[in-house]
């Protein structure tokens, strides 16, 4: 069919209308990539004016970017007569076979914007989630890496930690230290009371306000049980507690105050 038009025919049927859409389409691109950069850099400078997490501002820039430039696509492959209707189509269940083959990275995907939108906690807090326990390092889409105290790195999924109970030690600025000190049936219980309210009084660390509390708890088997509750701040709290146990058993062993060892009387009948 071509070889029998002549040279004005053929440029006026083909070469003269696709040349003008190959323009346009490549046009079509070449400005819609502009128009995306412009677009996702004004996004990203409104989100990092308005003091968003830097990951998830990054996140959304580039899910953006990805959706603006694939419409751009879409529209100049219009332009050169190509139907994106069918196109549209099969993105669409590419997306939707991709999506049930990744449901457990796209539930950790979810996870982590979420865990970056609400902040249940922030990089350098000490937190229990997801079954582990350390100081949080980073938050990234995926996963959430933790530090124990001896220095090991835990990474666990983000749908692990947003499935489950979430304790951040580091989010308020006080904490309450639990103490538990046993003294013997035998012992002066007013004097025994007497040295713990010294002891707590004498740390600096300890505030007043909560004021601490220092009272008889349980009668136990084998002895008396004193809660030992003072206030502290969340970062002095470790210290506080190792420090309040060794004043204690020292105090306690210069004032003859024992504390007993679990012990049990077991009463044998006598055969006759």
């Amino acid at each position: 069919m071509l070889e029998n038009l002549d040279p004005n025919e053929l440029l006026q049927l083909y070469v003269i209308p696709w040349g003008t859409r190959i323009i346009f389409a490549i046009a079509i691109f070449y400005v819609g990539r502009i128009v995306v950069a412009a677009v996702s850099r004004w996004v990203e400078k409104f989100m990092v004016a308005r003091r968003m997490d830097e990951v998830l501002v990054k996140f959304l820039t580039a899910i953006l970017h990805w959706i603006l430039l694939l419409f751009v696509i879409i529209a100049a492959l219009s332009k050169l007569g190509i139907d994106t209707t069918s196109m549209v189509a099969l993105l669409g269940a590419a997306g939707l076979a991709i999506g049930l083959s990744l449901q457990g990275s796209l539930a950790n995907l979810a996870a982590g914007v979420l865990l970056i939108i609400f902040r249940p906690f922030t990089k350098g807090n000490f937190v229990e989630a997801g079954g582990a326990m350390g100081t949080v390092e980073n938050i990234s889409i995926f996963t959430t890496t933790l530090t124990t105290p001896d220095n090991k790195e835990i990474i666990v999924p983000n749908s692990a930690v947003l499935g489950n109970n979430i304790t951040n030690f580091s989010a308020r600025p006080t904490r309450r230290v639990d103490l538990v000190f046993g003294v013997s049936y035998g012992d002066d219980l007013r004097k025994a009371k007497q040295l713990l309210e010294d002891i707590i009084a004498a740390d600096e660390r300890v505030l007043s306000d909560p004021a601490p509390t220092i009272v008889v708890g349980e009668l136990a088997d084998s002895s008396v049980n004193f809660l030992v509750r003072p206030w502290v701040k969340s970062e002095d709290y470790w210290a506080v507690l190792w420090d309040t146990t060794e004043a204690v058993k020292l105090k306690f062993d210069d004032a003859g105050i024992t504390i007993p060892f679990p012990q049990m009387d077991v009463h044998t009948p006598q055969q006759d």
